[in-house]
């Protein structure tokens, strides 16, 4: 590629810097290799224009930055833009070219990995050749790989873009989150449809406000949406309505799903152990649904993944019978096994207040003994959930134990010590494995038990080490142990 061709997202009306061969983009000067073009982006921890030097030293031919900035003795040319951020994305999309023909996003608190997933699995169901992109990583035809970001980076998210299309992908489900939508990493993906699933407190330590967090989310249907697209929305939150709201100003097909909503309108629902009958309402069709899986939460998530589905051209019957063959995501509400006396024990990645309230809440109507969570909260994150989620624990179970969960730089112990000042009755267990063999031990006829928190995760990040931890992993252990 040519940096002309990057033309209006650059300033490359200079005749010497149109002709500039580019072999690729990086914002990361550690990764740059000759002929790059380098993104000096401003970070919360770091300023990419230290590094712009680095950059040209491997290689970089030009450098991408902000207005204003002095890189007077560079050997390169400086290419200045309002929004590096932007102009990265966009020029990400260009480089990279190729995108699956049906691409939607899934924003909210909770529910993205699960949306994202049961979306992928009602188009191929629908034989479509489907992937899905987020927290859990990539599944796609003959490929399944982990990941650790739920929105990637824009080159890796175009990059894999282009190889799910060069791959024969048609259809892409992906998570937009927070972070992910406000430093522009989905600009320039082209985008068939959004939904959004629900807002509770999360990464109050990235964003000032609950509403700056809202803010944020809407950008999915007030700037990547195209006119007209339309816009999936659970319609049973109390942020549905000025979600609602922000995407009719914005000119999109607003579709509400939920007990409260209009195109997939959600009539009845039986609770069972391990699944739920349904009875869903579209288009004056009342349809009968039996989903495999527990939970209030999951039949919201199966209701906007079927409404995407639709949205995109999945005929209603086919999507909605579609739903009783899901499979839930890793680690959510994920049942590892059961003890000789019956009791189930699930994994789940509950790690914020409304998720824990949601997956406590969904195991009680079968829960005939005891509710067990064993949980804790992560270091260098939102402080202020700690006591919001110990309150949670101790109103919802029966037993709460808490114990570590990514304390990363903090010291461990003032983690916990938040969390069990509004947790009366808690049991401390600091070391994660001791705790889930604590509280398998415990476990009686018609008790149910919860660890929650990383659920698909396998590491625990203590200081600047991340070391192998795996709950699912650990369950089975102590359930073994219980057995012999």
């Amino acid at each position: 590629m040519k940096l002309e061709d990057l033309a209006g997202i650059l300033p490359v009306a200079d005749a010497a810097l149109s002709d500039l061969a580019v072999t690729g983009l990086s914002s990361d000067s550690r990764q740059v290799q000759p002929g790059n073009l380098f993104f000096a982006l401003a970070g919360s921890k770091a300023d990419g224009g230290a590094y712009a030097a680095d950059a040209v030293r491997r290689g970089a031919v030009a450098v991408v930055s902000g207005s204003g900035r002095d890189f007077s003795g560079l050997a390169v040319p400086v290419l200045a833009v309002e929004d590096p951020r932007l102009a990265l994305a966009l020029a990400a999309a260009r480089f990279f070219g190729a995108q699956p023909e049906t691409t939607v996003a899934v924003t909210g608190t909770s529910g993205k990995t699960s949306v994202a997933a049961f979306t992928r699995q009602i188009w191929q169901q629908a034989g479509f050749a489907a992937a899905s992109i987020g927290t859990t990583g990539v599944v796609a035809p003959g490929r399944n790989e982990y990941g650790s970001l739920t929105t990637p980076d824009p080159v890796a998210l175009h990059r894999l873009l282009a190889e799910l299309a060069g791959s024969g992908v048609t259809h892409a489900s992906m998570e937009a989150s927070s972070h992910g939508l406000d430093q522009r990493r989905l600009d320039g993906v082209r985008l068939k449809a959004g939904a959004f699933t629900n807002l509770g407190r999360d990464h109050m330590d990235y964003h000032p406000t609950v509403e700056d967090y809202h803010r944020a989310k809407l950008r999915l249907f007030d700037s990547l949406l195209p006119k007209g697209a339309p816009a999936v929305i659970f319609a049973d939150d109390p942020w549905s309505e000025p979600t609602v709201r922000a995407a009719r100003a914005a000119g999109l097909d607003v579709l509400t799903v939920g007990r409260h909503g209009s195109f997939l309108s959600l009539k009845r629902v039986e609770h069972e152990r391990h699944r739920q009958r349904a009875e869903i309402g579209a288009g004056g069709t009342l349809y009968e649904i039996d989903l495999p899986l527990a939970g209030d939460f999951q039949i919201s998530n199966a209701l906007v993944a079927a409404g995407l589905a639709i949205a995109t051209g999945t005929p209603v019957a086919k999507a909605l019978v579609a739903l009783e063959h899901l499979q839930g995501a890793p680690g959510r509400l994920d049942l590892v096994g059961t003890t000789a006396a019956g009791a189930p024990v699930y994994v789940d990645y509950a790690h914020k207040p409304d998720a824990l309230e949601n997956v406590l809440t969904a195991v009680r109507p079968f829960t005939t003994g005891r509710v067990v969570i064993v949980f804790g909260c992560g270091g260098d994150r939102d402080r202020g959930k700690r006591p919001i989620m110990g309150e949670i624990a101790t109103r919802l179970a029966d037993v709460a134990i808490v114990t570590d969960d990514n304390p990363r730089s903090e010291e461990p112990a003032s983690i916990r010590a938040a969390i069990m000042a509004a947790a009366p009755g808690a049991i401390e267990i600091g070391d994660r494995r001791e705790a889930i063999h604590a509280a398998v031990a415990m476990l009686g006829g018609g008790d149910t038990l919860i660890v929650a928190g990383k659920g698909h995760e396998e590491g625990q990040t203590i200081g600047a080490e991340t070391l192998h931890f795996s709950d699912h992993e650990e369950v089975r252990a102590a359930l073994k142990e219980r057995a012999a």
